[in-house]
């Protein structure tokens, strides 16, 4: 057990961005504000047979890489977990945390580590959840993401890594809603930045009265931004007033403009998908006489780019309603004519219904948080039992997105151990900056049969 004065030798980051260190007897102990390096004290929250959780208390030794967090909020909000440590050593350390998930989790190993992919640290932050509660006991409404470890909001005036303009908007929203009619009745605030205007989704529990309406109008008009209504789940989102600018991004790369709207799944960091866009089509390397699977392909983020280079794409998803919006994106590109879309459950695919959809040169994958295992496994199984779809062919490369390592990980491990594939390639993708999530991008290589 971890005395309150015993002196901790700090060995690591974890995955939730704690340190790690051993006590005395061996046991591993998790400690939040503690970075590599360092000597500390800490106050242990939490018990168990094989580990503890705790705080920092004492610094005794302090890590060169330890910095002044910018955010006045830092440590009270649940939003940042890095801000104390410098962001070249956050991407150093997610760099690790990939290649020791590859290893530890996959037992693969990439055969080149890809420089990681960094772009701004702060204002970058297109797409944000904020809480609202009306808080009786401080007289006020609170805007803004929760506090660390709790489900209460935590107060804050700014946010530094939102846009400077959204950051501007939390006191005046607190005190927009504040003044409503409904303010205890308003759950949360959805961000969603385009390229050309700014929408907030209102989560509403009962219908708005007119004067609520006139309230969030005159913000509007005062603020720049564009009202979205949400009375249940996200498909009753609608524009408080139709007819305004839509919202997009764009792959100027590519001459792409992806409309989408507020609720939609697009990255929270636009830079950053834009040059991971263009890197993921450099390593898939698509000539105009392949065909390309495009495997959990939402809006066409991948696809459409894909589909100015190669014959033809096929982009499946899970939803019918994304796989609808995906052809009006196509169509609206001028590429309706080189891409498929299909709507498939993804998650419970069976290896003759991959051949269904026919053999392609290359593939590109990109899953939610879950992974992509029911696809590897189905590799896996084709490989180990070819009389499950005679005469398929199994495409030469597999370039792979992620936004989880462990899932990723237990891919990479089906795809090479079983399937047939060298991991080629690997790198981070530093989406966001402060936190301690890792993206990350991999690319897989059918080996000589």
């Amino acid at each position: 057990m971890t005395a309150d004065n015993e002196w901790l030798k700090v060995e690591s980051l974890d995955l939730e961005g704690q340190g790690v260190a051993h006590d005395a007897e061996g046991k591993v102990v998790f400690i939040e504000g503690a970075l590599p390096g360092e000597e500390v004290q800490v106050q242990v929250h939490r018990r168990k047979n094989n580990w503890e959780q705790a705080s920092m208390t004492t610094l005794r030794r302090e890590s060169s890489q330890r910095v002044t967090p910018r955010c006045p909020h830092f440590g009270s909000c649940g939003g940042c977990k890095l801000q104390h440590l410098d962001v070249g050593a956050q991407v150093a350390t997610k760099q690790r945390a990939l290649e020791d998930g590859l290893w530890h989790l996959g037992k693969v190993r990439a055969e080149r580590m890809l420089r990681p992919i960094e772009g701004p640290s702060w204002g970058y932050r297109f797409r944000a959840r904020l809480s609202v509660r009306h808080v009786q006991k401080k007289g006020r409404v609170l805007v803004g993401f929760h506090e660390r470890k709790s489900s209460y909001v935590a107060e804050m005036d700014s946010c530094s890594v939102l846009p400077p303009q959204l950051s501007a908007l939390l006191t005046p929203l607190a005190g927009l809603i504040g003044g409503m009619d409904q303010r205890d009745r308003l759950p949360q605030i959805e961000v969603a930045v385009g390229a050309r205007v700014t929408a907030l989704v209102l989560r509403h529990l009962e219908p708005m009265s007119a004067t609520d309406l006139a309230r969030l109008r005159d913000f509007a008009a005062q603020h720049g931004i564009q009202w979205w209504l949400q009375p249940k789940g996200p498909d009753t989102v609608h524009p408080l007033d139709p007819g305004g600018t839509p919202l997009d991004y764009v792959l100027s790369e590519f001459g792409i403009t992806m409309p989408f709207k507020p609720t939609d799944f697009t990255q929270v960091n636009h830079q950053i998908n834009e040059v991971l866009v263009g890197r993921a089509l450099r390593l898939l390397d698509s000539q105009p006489d392949e065909r390309v699977i495009d495997w959990f392909c939402g809006l066409g983020n991948f696809t459409l780019p894909i589909a100015t280079q190669a014959r033809e794409v096929i982009g499946l998803e899970g939803s019918e309603a994304l796989v609808a919006r995906s052809r009006e994106n196509a169509e609206r590109n001028g590429l309706a004519s080189k891409t498929r879309f299909v709507a498939r459950n993804l998650f419970e695919i069976t290896p003759a219904e991959v051949a269904g959809y026919g053999a392609a040169d290359k593939w590109l994958v990109d899953p939610p948080r879950e992974g992509a295992f029911a696809l590897a496994k189905a590799m896996a199984d084709l490989q180990a039992d070819p009389s499950l779809a005679p005469g398929y062919t199994a495409p030469r490369r597999i370039v792979y997105v992620s936004c989880n390592p462990a899932t990723l990980a237990r891919d990479a491990g089906l795809l090479v151990h079983q399937a047939g594939y060298r991991c080629t390639a690997a790198g981070a993708v530093n989406m966001f900056p402060h936190t301690a999530h890792v993206e990350s991008i991999a690319v897989f290589e059918r080996a000589p049969q």
